[in-house]
């Protein structure tokens, strides 16, 4: 459980538990953005099991929750039941996260904030091909096509990847240019309990405002 989001933890064959603790100060930051925004809407690209749309959800945010995953999304559902949320204002889309943006930009949809965990190598649920290094800065540019001066924020984590946070936060820097708000870059990790160590986990950049 995480403040008023339930789930179930599984074990899986990649040594997921169905979760990601590191997410947690994520959350709560997301949370932060769109507080005090009249209806605010938000998406979440490679949703996984559904713990941070949950998480905006249980604040009155409206989502959209795609994952290429039929299983992820149907856990998703089951931890939205779980959290009391099954009639929540929620999307739930079995969708290839590139090809469903691109129909969002097209339709001239708006968000205020977009969260996006991609993988490094990926295939959608008709076959589509993702490749982080290669596909990620047009998903950016489409994602940007999606916020405004109004919007609050993007957050982008990566993770099992040769590459810095520094680099995906110059992507960020050159695709938000034309916005106000601010880039930062940095570090996910969980915290080892016995000895206070930190192990690293993954690299995140975000745009907020």
């Amino acid at each position: 459980k995480w403040n008023e989001v339930s789930y179930t933890a599984q074990t899986t064959p990649f040594r997921h538990l169905g979760f990601f603790p590191d997410m947690a100060p994520v959350w709560s930051w997301m949370r932060e953005r769109v507080a005090g925004l009249d209806s605010p809407e938000c998406m979440n690209l490679f949703g996984y099991t559904g713990v941070g749309t949950l998480a905006m959800a249980t604040k009155g945010v409206r989502m959209v929750h795609v994952d290429a995953s039929k299983k992820s999304v149907e856990a998703a559902k089951a931890n939205a039941k779980l959290s009391g949320m099954a009639d929540a204002p929620i999307r739930w889309m079995t969708d290839d996260a590139a090809k469903f943006v691109a129909r969002e930009v097209r339709r001239g949809r708006r968000y205020d904030g977009i969260l996006l965990d991609p993988p490094k190598y990926g295939r959608g649920p008709e076959g589509e091909v993702w490749r982080l290094e290669e596909d990620l800065p047009k998903l950016i540019a489409d994602c940007r096509k999606l916020l405004d001066e109004n919007s609050r924020f993007l957050f982008l984590t990566v993770y099992a990847v040769r590459m810095s946070a520094l680099a995906i936060g110059e992507l960020l820097n050159q695709v938000f240019a034309d916005l106000p708000g601010k880039v930062e870059v940095g570090e996910l990790g969980v915290r080892e309990e016995a000895r206070g160590l930190t192990l690293p986990t993954a690299i995140w950049a975000r745009w907020s405002r």
